[in-house]
């Protein structure tokens, strides 16, 4: 009691005249600046404060677990760093397994189940970054001075509304219905030439702006878990240890992306309306149960909310880590008045907030880096499967797991490698950037993989003609071999010939006959089919032909791991480099509009830039009511080519914004440290007093 006397007394003769009991077990805000933060400030020299041991006050209902005046001492257990790592990374992890899993494994099945192009599907992806940019300013300005974890709280309750809403069209439309194989599809038939067109069939298309709305609503709940989060982890751990939680829970929300590629490609192998049928995950005309993910999805962010609605504003010793910290920041943002930790309290702060982080050039050569980054990750992520699906004649679910191996230990473990290397290296701003540089180079060289490719199977009246019977260079579906079985050019039904060539249908290979042996189905007497030296009797089996480059899979995707590998291993080393060359009380709004650049430069137009694209390789369309829809047949060599030119540009000039960023950096003098190692206060240096009241 004598020495907490003594304590006081001496507290007080330090800050003037006695101050009532209350204002000296609590400071306040200003006070603790005062007599706390103005000692470590940037323009002080670090040797003075190693000499010194200061006394910091936290006020407990800043730091203690409740929901409002429900605080049970069991939830003060959770009141650290590793606890809220933990459901943030749940948090991350589910954003990431449904909206950049399962909605890029989902896209080409929903692009069949309602009749969608690639461009279309390229904006309904888009739409969660365009969510994402009309909320980040709000929310990382008003947000960052605020409770963060209650607007993480709230994000998760409305991206798991987003996740219902996505899974709605299932519901609401009718149940798929599709050409089952059978005589219906033979030359036979005169019911060929009715084509239908059922109301339910234009109206299908119109179901993608539930998709769309579903993808906004991702966008807003998941807006506070990369803004907020992130700071609020960063605010709440020692400045050495940053870079190792933020690798996990970025390695976390990277290995979502991979579980819901491979949860989403077992989902696909169940039939959308969960009954028995009698087509298999392989053929054409197969749609899978797109939409259980997203039901899964919905019940993981709703569960997690809860938990993290309960986090103080700050955990319990925050302000000690904050304290403890050697400034970072670029040279020419030191002397600002960003530097003020009263700086930022209101709305009216916010020009020069923005104006002071776009005067610095390492920051916003940082962001544009993350742009064409952000342009290549969301390209290859949402039509990575198509691609594979196409070049390797692959079944959707097959593509997607496939792709889920390549994303599981090439994202989550670059991420989680990229912050580990940063905290055992104890690498600086400086240190960082060059890291960041070196990996961009090694992305750029491996972007070269798309020069491989497969040759497109023949497809009769396509891309080949049929018979040998028409030499010119135009194609039609029609030919003199199938000229009387009026086919029908809406029922979609491949199958491939005992002479390698794929068919529009069996009617259009001009079967005549359907045989059936054991679980197994075969059309004979196809009069399109030219008939082998033996004069055996033509034939051709359900589904499309297998291309014949299954040696190029293995040696495509090594190639495209190390590329994801590389991309990823840079991710946090570049954010842990943002975070460093910004004044803290700038933190979250430069977290905010680095987002908002890289969204706008990047994530925004990179799934519709690559959907346009793709689009543009297109040679088969499928054709309803008198409408496009989906692309049933893609041409390869024009499909790499146009992989790879966006790649080579686009990595091109990350690497080019990572060297700018480098010379552009200006660290503050420092008398005791390099500029590419880092080092700060010991704990000992810095004693943390905590009231009571």
């Amino acid at each position: 009691m004598a020495g907490d006397e003594e304590e006081r007394t001496s507290d007080q003769s330090s800050q003037g005249p006695p101050q009532p009991e209350m204002d000296t077990l609590v400071p306040t805000r200003e006070d603790r600046y005062r007599n706390g933060a103005a000692s470590h400030s940037p323009t002080t020299p670090t040797s003075g404060i190693s000499q010194m041991s200061h006394v910091y006050y936290e006020d407990p209902e800043e730091t203690t677990c409740g929901w409002g005046p429900f605080s049970p001492a069991c939830c003060q257990f959770f009141a650290n760093p590793k606890a809220i790592l933990f459901f943030l990374s749940w948090l991350a992890f589910t954003q990431g397994m449904v909206v950049n899993g399962f909605v890029n494994v989902v896209i080409t099945t929903i692009e069949k189940r309602f009749s969608l192009q690639s461009s279309d599907t390229g904006l309904i992806a888009s739409c969660y970054d365009i969510a994402s940019v009309l909320c980040l300013v709000v929310v990382s300005y008003l947000g960052g001075t605020g409770r963060k974890p209650r607007w993480l709280g709230c994000g998760a309750i409305i991206m798991g509304l987003g996740s219902l809403v996505f899974a709605l069209p299932h519901f609401l439309t009718a149940s798929y219905q599709y050409q089952s194989i059978g005589v219906q599809s033979t030359c036979s038939v005169d019911a060929n030439s009715t084509d239908m067109c059922l109301l339910d069939d234009k109206l299908l298309s119109n179901y993608k702006y539930l998709h769309m709305l579903g993808q906004l609503l991702h966008g807003m709940g998941a807006t506070p878990l990369y803004t907020l989060g992130v700071t609020y982890l960063d605010e709440n751990v020692k400045a050495t240890y940053s870079s190792v939680y933020l690798g996990v829970f970025y390695g976390l929300s990277l290995i979502g992306p991979a579980a819901g590629y491979l949860m989403g490609s077992q989902f696909l192998g169940f039939f959308t309306e969960l009954t028995s049928t009698d087509i298999t995950p392989d053929h054409p005309l197969w749609v899978g149960a797109w939409w259980v993910g997203f039901l899964l999805a919905a019940i993981m962010s709703w569960a997690v909310a809860i938990p993290i609605l309960g986090y103080p504003k700050s955990l319990p010793g925050s302000l000690r880590h904050r304290m403890m910290r050697e400034s970072e920041v670029h040279a020419a943002a030191n002397n600002t008045k960003a530097n003020d930790p009263e700086f930022g309290r209101s709305l009216k702060d916010l020009p020069k907030s923005i104006l002071y982080l776009l005067k610095n050039p390492t920051f916003m050569f940082l962001n544009l880096a993350g742009a064409t980054e952000g342009t290549l990750i969301t390209g290859f992520s949402t039509f990575g499967p198509k691609f594979l699906e196409s070049q390797f004649g692959l079944s959707a679910s097959s593509a997607s797991m496939l792709m889920g191996f390549v994303v599981v230990p090439g994202a989550g473990g670059g991420a989680i490698l990229g912050g580990v290397l940063v905290n055992r290296l104890r690498l600086k701003c400086v240190g960082i950037i060059r890291y960041c540089l070196a990996f961009s180079l090694v992305g750029l060289v491996g972007c070269f993989v798309f020069l491989l490719q497969c040759n497109n199977v023949p497809f009769a009246g396509v891309n080949t003609s049929y018979m040998g019977l028409n030499k010119t260079t135009s194609f039609s579906l029609t030919s003199t071999c199938n000229a009387d079985c009026h086919c029908s050019r809406d029922r979609y039904d491949p199958v491939c010939g005992n002479d390698n060539t794929v068919y529009f249908s069996p009617c259009h290979a001009g079967c005549g006959d359907l045989a059936t042996q054991s679980d197994s189905k075969m059309y004979a007497n196809c009069s399109c089919i030219a008939p082998d030296p033996f004069g055996n009797v033509t034939t051709a089996v359900p589904g499309k032909c297998t291309p014949e480059c299954a040696y190029l899979q293995p040696l495509f995707l090594g190639v495209l791991f190390i590329i994801i590998l590389s991309m990823f291993l840079l991710s946090i080393p570049s954010l842990t480099a943002t975070l460093r060359c910004v004044p803290d009380t700038q933190k979250s709004l430069a977290v905010g509009i680095q987002w908002i650049l890289v969204r706008v430069l990047g994530t925004i137009p990179g799934p519709i830039l690559f959907g346009a694209i793709i689009d543009q390789t297109c040679i088969l369309w499928q054709e309803k009511c008198g409408e496009e829809g989906s692309c049933y047949q893609y041409e390869n060599a024009e499909l790499s080519k146009w992989m790879l030119i966006p790649a080579i540009i686009y990595k091109f000039l990350s690497t080019m914004w990572f060297a700018l960023a480098l010379f552009s950096y200006k660290p503050p003098k420092s008398p005791h440290s390099p500029n590419d190692v880092d080092s700060g206060l010991a704990d000992e240096e810095v004693e943390i007093k905590v009231t009571t009241l």
